[in-house]
């Protein structure tokens, strides 16, 4: 009977300290802030961007953010000139290029380094590793220097790789050592076991590769993807130095040309809703593929684990 009662008091007295309101701790409650405060610093350039897309040519003197008239004329007449559909077409086919040469290339070095085993492997692995130091402004003339000898053939009607979009897809062919690594870091979690049986059964590396990892490597490869979407997509630097004819213009250096819209002025109102539209295709694929890129980053380690 007595430990009936005590069981009883036990339970009255759990119940009442779940109904408690629980406190936070003071730490998690400032990172909350921090991170709020970081939250809107980061949207408040899309919203000016917004606002201003929005805004007639006259009301740019206007300080407030909601602008006196929605002018939605601003988006067609952006796009009332220029080479637009040829810059998209261009900065589509540089994309796709790009982004399946990143995950072929990152998927088979990755298994090279993660799943094989060879003399000197750790060790390239960690010159692999050690580009990653190598600032990129660093190896622009040589690469440019390099591209300007290598035969085209006639490609895009050019006699070497300058004014082609080569430059541009093919050295993602040749894999990124940050891609490499993180890719790495997920195929060695996967159970060697599953190599072992799939050899037993007469499997080669390549089917191995192809019909067991890549499956179980798809978070990492999506992350990959992500990144590598972004990087062609928005990419202004390689377009600038290796396009010369407006042709081949990517979206990029489309979005250069508004800085003569207006007789060598920028036209704020037809740039922000220009580059908003250009914009959105990073935005949608990213907010698509949120959860893959999360789990791909998490579970490689770099998510703080």
């Amino acid at each position: 009977m007595e430990t009936t009662l005590e069981q009883q008091a036990a339970r009255a007295k759990a119940l009442a300290q779940s109904r408690e309101p629980r406190r936070l701790p003071i730490g998690k409650i400032i990172a909350w802030i921090l991170l709020a405060a970081m939250s809107i610093l980061s949207i408040v350039p899309f919203l000016w961007m917004l606002s201003t897309s929005l805004k007639d040519v006259t009301d740019l003197g206007n300080p407030g953010w909601i602008p006196s008239r929605l002018a939605w004329e601003n988006y067609s007449d952006a796009f009332g000139f220029g080479m637009w559909t040829k810059w998209t077409a261009n900065t589509v086919i540089i994309t796709v290029f790009d982004v399946l040469g990143t995950i072929f290339s990152t998927a088979v070095v990755s298994y090279a380094f993660a799943r094989l085993h060879w003399p000197g492997r750790d060790q390239m692995f960690s010159l692999v590793l050690a580009t990653m130091m190598l600032p990129g402004i660093v190896v622009m003339i040589p690469k440019y220097i390099l591209f300007s000898k290598l035969p085209a053939f006639g490609f895009m009607g050019s006699e070497t790789w300058i004014n082609t979009f080569l430059p541009l897809i093919v050295p993602a062919f040749t894999g990124n050592a940050f891609y490499i690594f993180l890719t790495r870091q997920f195929m060695r979690g996967i159970p060697m076991e599953l190599s072992e049986a799939a050899k037993i059964d007469g499997a080669s590396e390549l089917r191995i590769l192809w019909s067991i990892i890549m499956p179980l490597t798809k978070p990492a490869l999506a992350a990959v993807s992500i990144f590598a979407f972004q990087s062609a997509w928005e990419d202004f630097l390689g377009p600038l130095l290796y396009l010369k004819t407006e042709a081949t213009y990517t979206l990029q250096l489309g979005l250069r040309t508004f800085e003569f819209a207006a007789g060598g002025s920028p036209h704020w109102p037809w740039m922000m809703a220009a580059s908003l539209v250009v914009m959105l295709p990073v935005i949608v694929v990213f907010v698509a593929f949120q959860r893959y890129f999360i789990e791909g980053v998490t579970m490689t380690g770099m998510g703080g684990r």
